[in-house]
């Protein structure tokens, strides 16, 4: 098993805590949208799948089980993915922090792209904000600070990381 650290890097503009949404009330987690590439043959999946750490399949041959459980299209191979915990607040304006661990079998991801819905707060209001990534940028206006506030540039990257404990 590989633990990767799933790093965002965002241009922040008077806002801070930037999340995915979940409701803990109904246990709905966030959707990682990822591409993965297969350890054996090296295929690259060819569009994004979907993990989410509250949804579970079995893991063929085993008593265990996994968020995503994947058959590659091209060897065949099976693989796994599963989300280590609830996603960590980014406020590291224009650097790289981690947001989330996987633990992959089998599968390494290589791309990330921040969809469905995101919040943040206003810097100097805390001010609450619902806004979606689907276009990668997100621009705004605090009524309460009377300022601009918006996320813009995001990158994301995939470095091998240490399990949480």
């Amino acid at each position: 098993m590989t633990v990767f650290d799933l790093q965002l890097k965002a241009d922040l503009e008077n806002v801070t805590d930037l999340l995915p949404v979940e409701d803990t009330e109904s246990d709905t987690a966030y959707n990682w949208f990822i591409k993965f590439q297969c350890g054996s043959c090296h295929e690259t999946t060819e569009n994004l799948v979907a993990i989410c750490r509250n949804e579970f399949s079995p893991i063929s041959g085993s008593r265990g089980e996994a968020n995503l459980v994947m058959s590659c299209k091209f060897c065949k191979r099976e693989s796994s993915a599963s989300i280590s915990g609830p996603p960590l607040a980014y406020s590291k304006n224009g650097e790289f922090a981690t947001v989330t661990q996987i633990e992959c079998r089998g599968i390494d991801p290589v791309a990330f792209e921040p969809q469905g819905e995101w919040k943040a707060k206003g810097a100097e209001s805390n001010s609450r904000f619902t806004f979606s990534l689907d276009e990668n940028e997100w621009y705004d206006y605090d009524d309460d600070a009377g300022e601009t506030v918006s996320v813009s540039n995001i990158e994301a990257q995939f470095v091998r990381g240490r399990q949480q404990k």
